[in-house]
């Protein structure tokens, strides 16, 4: 996807190849980092036990999962074409239901949040 000291470029100069077009969507360091830590919140909690990550063109997904053969308790879904619309992010529920859009991933998370903070309050 880069070259350095390519035609056109001087050397040490980054240019990126003409034509080519982002593979996927990802998650950014800083959003994957406050995932994982609700996700490690979560597992100290005994909530989750386990998560999946699935890429592709469209979005990037975050499965979290009481049991490995059950399918997701929460799934968090960054959709950049939805970025100018209701927001580029979606908390699902277990059964797929949207539990909270937004374009803020902190605003987003905080109904995970509360469910954390409800279950070690109940302790």
């Amino acid at each position: 996807m880069v070259q350095v000291a390519g035609p056109g470029g001087a050397p040490g100069q980054v240019v990126v190849f003409p034509g080519k077009a982002a593979g996927q969507v990802g998650f950014e360091r800083q959003e994957l980092q406050r995932i994982l830590d609700l996700y490690g919140r979560m597992v100290a909690a005994g909530q989750w036990r386990d998560y999946a990550m699935d890429f592709d063109k469209q979005a990037a997904t975050f499965a979290a999962f009481r049991r490995t053969a059950e399918r997701p308790q929460a799934r968090v879904e960054k959709r950049p074409s939805l970025r100018g619309k209701q927001g580029m992010w979606t908390l699902f529920g277990e059964h797929g239901q949207v539990l909270k859009r937004g374009h803020e991933l902190n605003n987003v998370l905080a109904p995970m949040e509360r469910k954390l903070m409800k279950s070690v309050d109940g302790d």
